[in-house]
């Protein structure tokens, strides 16, 4: 039905659904560090605790109207909740245009989903949740079944994702005796490679480790972090598997074929 549609008005959808499951990521981001449950109860101010009417539920246009303040208690709303919503319907938006319906514009969505909360709970909290890596490693194997990037080559990338870091981590503590790198962002990469494949897996890493190395230097240069500042890795593999499944391949045979 929505094929008859002119493409700009289904791309319009896509954003608004978009929009709608931002909304919801952002319950993910807020309750899965707490432990919380992301079902019940409703939505509330996370100040006042006063539950919030529908009409106070509306993505981006919510936050607008209420001047980025509650209602009730005129705490502060976090400018997060606005640029998740905002950034989820810009991705469906994107995604339908570049696959259109089918089960890789599904299989890109979940994904990009699950980036997009390991790396806002990451930013703040240093942690990535089992919740979404261990069920994010088994969607991209189950969707490896139907497309991209094929069963074989999620499987290895599963393993090899998981296990390169895996590795690195494990010759860290050997030699400085002390942990650089979390289970969270082995379990990570292993969901990474499920959904692109171990090529892209390792794209990712590389990317991942190139952004975080200029953001560490960066640091150390302007005074604000030393050699042992904690730096959230897995946010820089959220944005290296958001490159690599995007201009990954082209960026991939490109490289390739200087050799």
């Amino acid at each position: 039905m929505i094929d008859l549609l002119p493409l700009p008005v289904q791309i319009g959808f896509a954003a608004a659904f978009g929009a709608v499951a931002g909304s919801f990521l952002n319950v993910l981001i807020y309750r899965l560090p707490l432990g919380r449950s992301v079902v019940w109860p409703s939505s509330a101010c996370p100040h006042c605790g006063r539950e919030l009417s529908w009409y106070e539920n509306i993505p981006v246009a919510s936050f607008v109207a209420l001047g980025a303040r509650c209602r009730t208690c005129r705490a502060g709303i976090s400018i997060r909740y606005p640029f998740v919503e905002a950034l989820t319907a810009a991705m469906f938006a994107a995604a339908w245009w570049q696959y259109g319906p089918g089960v890789l514009l599904v299989s890109r969505l979940v994904f990009g989903c699950a980036l997009i909360v390991l790396f806002a709970i990451d930013l703040e909290h240093h942690l990535l949740p089992n919740a979404i890596t261990l069920p994010g490693i088994a969607a991209g194997l189950a969707f490896s079944l139907f497309t991209e990037p094929g069963w074989q080559a999620s499987l290895i990338g599963a393993l090899a994702g998981g296990g390169a870091l895996y590795g690195i981590a494990e010759a860290y503590y050997r030699v400085r005796h002390e942990e650089g790198l979390g289970m969270g962002d082995v379990k990570m990469l292993a969901m990474i490679g499920a959904f692109l494949g171990w090529k892209l897996a390792l794209v990712t890493l590389m990317m991942a480790s190139l952004a975080g190395t200029v953001v560490g230097l960066g640091l150390i240069v302007s005074k604000r972090g030393g050699m042992k500042y904690a730096l959230p890795f897995g946010t820089f593999l959220a944005l290296g598997a958001a490159a690599a499944a995007t201009v990954g391949p082209s960026a991939l045979t490109w490289y390739l074929g200087l050799f």
